[in-house]
């Protein structure tokens, strides 16, 4: 009977695997591949929403987070899979939470659907009222607002 609670907490237990890898590309400003064990992994950064490539900061977006992790070693937290499988996680590089740096920088909205860390707002406030990346245009327009027009 003693190995029921463990039968029960491998049960419940979420499939997440965190791992690590060098990052082979940056699709945009919140989706990275990772080289995981010679596999390509495409990951979704969680909490975040980037703009689009079509949209204004697009581009820029994307290059602050490839100056921020291309070519570098990644640890990816994972927490599961996308409508579009790809994984989603945290991404830290050094220690650094890259997430809430994309945030500190400017660089992506908090994703208020699906943010969970209330800690990114104070970065995305203070982000804004310094003006900085994005929230120097006057009328940022959200990704998620973007993609429904």
């Amino acid at each position: 009977m003693r190995w029921v609670p463990l039968l029960i907490a491998l049960c419940v237990s979420p499939a997440w695997a965190d791992f690590t890898g060098k990052v082979v590309a940056v699709a945009d400003g919140d989706t990275i591949t990772v080289l995981k064990d010679r596999e390509q992994v495409k990951v979704r950064l969680v909490e975040i929403d980037a703009p689009e490539k079509g949209q204004a900061f697009g581009n820029k977006s994307k290059q602050a987070l490839s100056d921020l992790v291309y070519g570098k070693q990644v640890e990816v937290k994972e927490r599961g899979k996308d409508q579009y499988k790809r994984t989603l996680g945290r991404i830290y590089r050094d220690g650094s939470d890259v997430n809430a740096e994309m945030v500190r920088l400017g660089m992506a909205w908090v994703y208020d659907r699906y943010a969970t860390d209330r800690t990114l707002y104070q970065i995305q406030t203070e982000a804004k009222a310094e003006r900085r990346g994005l929230w120097a245009d006057p009328k940022p327009v959200a990704p998620w607002e973007w993609r429904r027009r």
